[in-house]
């Protein structure tokens, strides 16, 4: 669009340099042959072809810095004509037309009072050559022609300068155009590798919360000694040897099964399977009795009756912090009791774990030394909540996760993300 908009402007420029140098040559054509008439010829017609051969040499210096001194030379030229002839002043017509498009103002309009001023004053000094009543024709003539001449090109040049103006904005408008597009895939590109990313991270929070923590209790439950109980204390001497392993067979299968549908779940990128059926605290409830049959860690729920229903990002990423927090009890804790409780207030919710293990000492051990506590607090940051850890050398530890009840847009992004055992 540009390139033929500037195309058009130049053959329109083209144009009307064109019309104004056929002018021109007819004007001193005419003129010319009008004061040899009138006149000696031999110094008409010697002057006029001075005119004219300036003028053709000169004439592709519009707009240049030569233009100057090319139209005072034209003036010049112009007034020792009409030294000759009167007949000469019909020249001030092509002279203004080109004062207005190739001077800038204030040098074009002292041009035009230096060309009117000698179209005024050149019948006078020839008064026979004017017919007697026609001296009024004379000046009024080159006068209104000459004006409106000069106040055309002064129009016709503004003209040509708004057209590359607009050329201009044009180009620029295209440019910024092309620039934003660049952007704007840059941005996409951007936003794809943040989304993979994300959703990377996503999927490692999702395995290690989920496949790695079942993993490591079924490696934990085959590790015990065959006269051991499901919680590594002796079982009793008379029970068969063959029922001890047959029980942790099972267990360890339902284990194994339980990772299997939840990897399912994962590669399906669906709701985790522990919510699929029943609320949160339905699957927290599952979730201590499995501690308490794999373990032997007794645990207690309790559960706000006032609480309003839950979002499922909301659900996913306080069953995340749960998985997170009771694999830590079971594997590292050596609890005996473990106290869930679930609440809501004040626009939140609250999951609080308390167990009365060994504990650690947070001055030497940060929470954030270990990736699945530093993991159950980025999830929670992702929906604006928080995750508090309170604990100290054999005063057990207590985690509390705290989100507001509307989130669910960081949240739902990575809906099966963060957490983990340390």
């Amino acid at each position: 669009m540009s390139s033929a908009s500037g195309s058009a402007r130049q053959r329109m420029l083209r144009g009307a340099r064109f019309a104004l140098h056929l002018i021109t040559v007819v004007l001193v054509v005419v003129t010319t042959a009008r004061a040899g008439i009138e006149g000696e010829l031999l110094p008409v017609l010697l002057v006029a072809a001075v005119y004219l051969a300036w003028y053709g040499a000169g004439a592709g210096f519009a707009h240049k810095r030569a233009a100057v001194w090319w139209m005072l030379g034209l003036l010049a030229i112009w007034i020792g004509m009409l030294a000759l002839s009167a007949e000469f002043v019909w020249l001030a017509f092509p002279l203004l037309l080109l004062a207005g498009h190739v001077l800038r103002l204030p040098w074009s309009f002292a041009f035009m009072i230096v060309v009117l001023a000698a179209s005024i004053v050149a019948p006078m000094l020839h008064p026979g050559a004017v017919q007697p009543g026609t001296l009024l024709a004379h000046l009024i003539g080159p006068l209104v022609g000459g004006g409106f001449a000069f106040a055309v090109s002064l129009g016709y040049d503004a003209m040509l300068r708004d057209a590359a103006e607009r050329e201009r904005l044009i180009d620029s408008m295209l440019r910024a155009q092309h620039e934003a597009e660049r952007l704007h895939d840059e941005l996409a590109a951007s936003q794809r590798e943040a989304g993979a990313t994300r959703e990377r991270t996503r999927l490692a929070r999702d395995l290690h919360d989920t496949i790695a923590q079942e993993l490591s209790t079924i490696v934990m439950l085959a590790r015990l000694e065959p006269s051991a109980g499901a919680d590594g204390v002796a079982a009793d001497p008379a029970a068969p040897v063959v029922g001890v392993r047959q029980d942790r067979t099972a267990q360890i299968e339902q284990l194994a099964q339980h990772s299997l549908t939840e990897l399912r779940r994962i590669v399906a990128a669906l709701a985790p399977a522990d919510l699929d059926e029943s609320a949160l605290a339905a699957a927290l409830a599952r979730m201590l009795d499995a501690l308490r049959d794999e373990s032997g860690i007794s645990g207690a729920l309790q559960v706000d009756p006032d609480l309003p229903a839950l979002s499922t990002p909301v659900e996913v990423a306080l069953l995340r912090v749960a998985q997170s927090a009771l694999a830590n009890v079971r594997q590292h804790a050596k609890a005996q009791t473990v106290q869930v409780a679930l609440t809501s207030g004040g626009g939140s919710v609250r999951l609080r774990l308390e167990d009365d293990g060994v504990g650690f000492d947070q001055a030497v051990r940060p929470s954030d030394a270990s990736y699945g506590l530093a993991a159950m607090r980025s999830r929670l940051r992702e929906g604006g909540g928080e995750l508090t850890i309170r604990s100290a050398p054999g005063a057990g530890t207590t985690i509390e996760a705290m989100l507001p009840l509307g989130a669910g847009t960081g949240l739902a992004a990575g809906s099966g993300a963060d957490g983990g055992a340390v």
